[in-house]
């Protein structure tokens, strides 16, 4: 399945390759959801498709194509199995870590920190996670701390839990506050060291094969050549540009949201037409029954207007990348808003959809009630819509948003997700 070119010019082909590997997806999603073992599989199926390496860092493109080809690539994905598109979608941003972050966020220069980790991403085929902001005061637990240990190196250690790729990531990039400096630092860690201890996460109610978990670290060396940079310890001196990093993160998981919910939708219609077609329980359904029309009228209106709104958001974040550090703080607030509205409008979309497809595809579901966990699988589709939006408050995105419209505040530049 994997092209002989880690990036080819013709983008024809990853398109091909994505859909094959959204359809080997697809064909097992529902059991491997039901096994909820670690993604070990998952990693090696976008691994043998080239996938981490094609999304690591902006190529011939141009960072703006690069973006618009992920967002693509995970929402298609997403569609098959929302646990991957996540997975892909959080090593993506990291790859760019040092890109966003670097004081010249320009193109990558050869032997900056920015051209090494996009080098060795794509030589090693790795696939990355972790987190770069500091834990929120919310969240409990300390923060990782590192002691310069000499050489420009420094000793890591703490515990913190992450998102995704716990159990599967090749390399970890983390955030890490020095001990003596009080910089917040960007390291790069093997996970294979004997020092670094994964540990998985409690079962999850949906995105169950996205590998979240905790990872403790106990004086594990981190070599000067693994400091990929350090964030500003004065927030007013961070540049627009490396503040999209939270941003893209965020549409990335708002496209895989949409995509969950468009893979949801198309199979509760082929059910629906098959159902029509031939014997069974639900044969005596007419095709022009009105009732269901109206339902499939509505959700797949839903679907488009969401789209709609996800597009402009990613039109405006692709723009932002592509103007670098040129990046002005008008614009950068004008992308924040459309991202936070594609996150409001998709995944009302998205709840809804996996929702009212539980009754179209199972009639015996009351309206209203919770989706059962049983059935030909579907409420799987709801169950991933609800962990990816349970933790977005859209009161607050809605503030953000009026707060913009009518006062024309600018939200406060910031690295938390």
């Amino acid at each position: 399945m994997r092209p002989t070119s880690d990036r080819p010019a013709d983008d024809e082909i990853w398109l091909r390759v994505t859909r094959e590997l959204a359809d080997d997806l697809a064909v097992d999603a529902a059991a491997r959801d039901r096994a909820g073992r670690a993604p070990y599989d998952e990693a090696a199926r976008l691994q043998e498709a080239g996938l981490p390496a094609l999304l690591t860092a902006p190529g011939p493109h141009g960072p703006a194509g690069v973006w618009r080809t992920a967002c693509g690539v995970i929402r298609e994905l997403s569609a098959a199995d929302g646990s991957v598109g996540e997975l892909l979608a959080h090593h993506t941003v990291l790859s760019w870590t040092s890109r966003f972050l670097a004081q010249d966020t320009g193109p990558a220069t050869p032997g900056s920190a920015a051209d090494a980790l996009d080098s060795r991403t794509v030589r090693g085929r790795w696939l990355l996670a972790g987190a770069v902001e500091p834990p929120r005061p919310d969240t409990g637990g300390p923060a990782l701390t590192a002691t310069p240990a000499g050489g420009g190196g420094y000793l890591l250690d703490g515990r913190r839990a992450f998102a995704s790729g716990v159990a599967v990531a090749d390399r970890l990039v983390v955030g890490a506050r020095c001990t003596e400096t009080g910089d917040l630092l960007l390291l790069l860690v093997d996970p294979a060291h004997p020092a670094v201890r994964a540990e998985a996460g409690a079962e999850r109610v949906g995105q169950r094969l996205v590998g979240a978990g905790t990872v403790a670290f106990h004086q594990v060396p981190v070599p000067a050549a693994d400091v990929l940079g350090a964030l500003p310890r004065d927030e007013h001196a961070i540049a627009p540009y490396a503040t999209l990093a939270p941003l893209a993160l965020r549409l990335l998981l708002v496209h895989v949201g949409l995509g969950i919910a468009e893979g949801a939708l198309a199979e509760a219609r082929d059910i629906s037409r098959a159902r029509q077609a031939g014997p069974g329980p639900g044969a005596e359904l007419p095709a022009g029954d009105p009732y269901l029309l109206l339902a499939y009228g509505e959700l797949a209106t839903a679907a488009h207007t969401a789209a709609t709104v996800v597009e402009r958001a990613t039109e405006a974040l692709a723009h932002g990348l592509a103007a670098g550090r040129l990046l002005g703080v008008e614009e950068r607030a004008d992308i924040a808003v459309l991202v936070a509205a594609a996150e409001t409008v998709a995944h009302r979309a998205a709840l809804d959809i996996t929702t009212r497809i539980l009754q179209l595809v199972d009639p015996a579901t009351e309206t209203g009630a919770e989706p059962r966990l049983q059935g030909p699988g579907f409420d799987r589709f709801w169950r991933d819509v609800r962990a990816l939006t349970a933790s977005v408050a859209p009161d607050h995105r809605l503030r953000d948003i009026g707060d913009h419209y009518l006062n024309g505040s600018h939200a406060r530049l910031t690295l938390l997700v």
